[in-house]
C-alpha cells in the first residue's frame, strides 16, 4: 500500500502550475499574518525601550498615567516619601517632556523626546550612558539617540565627523557631547538624554517639583509587592506605585486595548488566515474534483475514508510548509527595509516564526477539511 503521503506529494506536483498558484497563495497569507504580527511586536517592544533601560524595583507615576509618550507630573516629594518605607535603598526621580529640537543641518523645529535623570544616580541602563556621566554634568550637554529619525538631522554623521554638535532646544542652546543607541517607537521619533539640572534648564516652563517618574530601589532581599503594598496604603492618592514590570503592563496595556492599533493587527492576522483559507480551499477542492475517479477506484479496491481525507491532509500540510518558507523568506526582507525606514525593531524571530508556522498548517488543514466534503461524494458505483 502506497503511503498517504507519497501518494499526496505525487498528485501535488503532477499539475505544477496549480502547485505553484497554490505556493504563492500560502506565502501571500504568511506574509499578511507575518507582517500584521512584526507590526505588533514592534509597537509593543518599541514602547518598552525607554522603560526597560531604567534602573528601577519599583517605578512611581501619576495616576493618570498612560504612556510614556505623553508625560504626566506628580509631586517629587511624594518620591522622597518613599525613602521612610522599609527596604528602599535609593530613590531618583525623572523628568519628560516633549520638546523643540531644532535640526542643526537644516534649522527646522521637529518635537523630540527630553528626558533628565541623574547622571550620578545610574539610573539608565546604557554603556555610552554611563561613559559620559562627567560630561552630562556640564551646563547644556545632552546626549543624543544615534537612532532617531533622520528628520532630526545628521546628528550622528556631524558628532563623528567633529567631536560635537552645537543646536537648540526650547530656544536654548546646548552641546551634544556623546551619542547613545536606543531606537524610536510609534510615539517617539528621537530621544535626548540629559542630567537633570540641565532638563531644567531647557524645560523652563516645568518645575522642578514635577516629577515625570521615579525610580525607586530596594535594598537586597527586600520585596518588591510588600512595599508596593505598604506605599499604595500610606502614601496620597496624587501618585500611583507599580513594580517594574506593572510600568511596563501599564504601556502594554494601554496600546492593545485603549487604541485601535492593537485591534487593526490583531485583524489583520484573521484575514490572512481567511484569504489563506480560501486559496487553499480552492486549490485542494479541485485536485480532488479532479482526482474523483481515482478516488472512487481506491475505494473500490479497499481504501478507507480515513486513508484518502489523510492523503487531502498531507497535500494541505506539504502545501503549508513549502508556502511558509518563502513567506517567511519574504518577509525578512520585507522587515529590514521597514527597519531601516522606520528604525522600529523588527525581525524574523524563532518563536514568532514558530507560531505563524502553526497557524499556517491550521489554516491549510481547516481547508482541508472542508474540502473533504467533496471526497465523501466519491462513489464507486460511478465508476463501475
Amino acid at each position: 500500500m502506497i503511503s498517504a503521503a507519497r501518494l499526496a506529494w505525487l498528485q501535488l506536483r503532477r499539475q505544477k502550475v496549480r502547485l505553484v498558484v497554490a505556493l504563492a497563495g500560502v506565502g501571500f497569507a504568511v506574509i499578511l499574518m507575518y507582517m500584521q504580527l512584526g507590526f505588533r511586536d514592534a509597537l509593543f517592544d518599541s514602547t518598552l525601550t525607554v522603560p526597560r533601560r531604567l534602573r528601577a524595583d519599583i517605578v512611581m507615576l501619576h495616576p493618570q498615567y498612560t504612556t510614556i509618550v505623553r508625560p504626566t507630573y506628580f509631586p517629587r516629594v511624594r518620591l522622597y516619601q518613599a525613602l521612610g518605607f522599609d527596604g528602599v535603598a535609593s530613590v531618583t526621580p525623572v523628568y519628560m517632556i516633549i520638546a523643540g529640537w531644532k535640526n542643526p543641518a537644516t534649522g527646522d523645529m521637529r518635537d523630540i523626546f527630553l528626558l533628565g535623570i541623574d547622571p550620578v544616580a545610574d539610573a539608565f541602563d546604557d554603556p555610552d550612558v554611563s561613559a559620559h556621566t562627567v560630561q552630562l554634568r556640564y551646563p547644556d550637554a545632552v546626549m543624543y539617540d544615534a537612532y532617531s529619525r533622520p528628520e532630526f538631522g545628521p546628528v550622528p554623521a556631524l558628532f563623528d565627523a567633529g567631536g560635537s554638535v552645537t543646536t537648540e532646544m526650547e530656544h536654548r542652546d546646548v552641546r551634544v557631547v556623546g551619542l547613545f543607541r536606543m531606537g524610536t517607537s510609534f510615539g517617539i521619533d528621537g530621544t535626548v538624554l540629559t542630567s537633570d539640572l540641565n532638563f531644567l534648564r531647557i524645560a523652563r516652563r516645568l518645575s522642578e517639583e514635577k516629577v515625570g517618574m521615579g525610580l525607586i530601589r530596594l535594598r537586597p532581599g527586600a520585596d518588591p509587592e510588600r512595599v508596593v503594598a505598604a506605599m499604595r496604603a500610606h502614601l496620597a492618592n496624587d501618585v500611583q506605585v507599580v513594580t517594574a514590570q506593572g510600568m511596563l503592563d501599564l504601556e502594554i496595556d494601554y496600546w492593545s486595548r485603549s487604541t485601535p492599533i492593537g485591534f487593526v493587527f490583531g485583524f489583520g492576522v484573521v484575514m490572512g488566515l481567511v484569504v489563506g483559507m480560501i486559496i487553499v480551499y480552492q486549490i485542494l477542492f479541485a485536485d480532488i474534483s479532479d482526482h474523483l475517479k481515482e478516488y472512487a477506484t481506491l475505494k473500490a479496491m479497499g481504501y478507507t475514508n480515513r486513508y484518502l481525507s489523510g492523503v487531502v491532509l498531507m497535500e494541505a500540510s506539504f502545501l503549508g510548509i513549502a508556502g511558509f518558507v518563502p513567506g517567511v523568506a519574504i518577509c525578512a526582507r520585507l522587515f529590514a527595509l521597514a527597519r531601516s525606514a522606520t528604525m522600529l525593531p523588527m525581525a524574523v524571530e524563532p518563536v514568532r516564526a514558530s507560531e505563524v508556522l502553526a497557524l499556517t498548517l491550521v489554516m491549510c488543514w481547516g481547508s482541508a477539511l472542508i474540502a473533504m466534503r467533496k471526497l465523501r461524494s466519491a462513489d464507486p458505483a460511478d465508476v463501475f
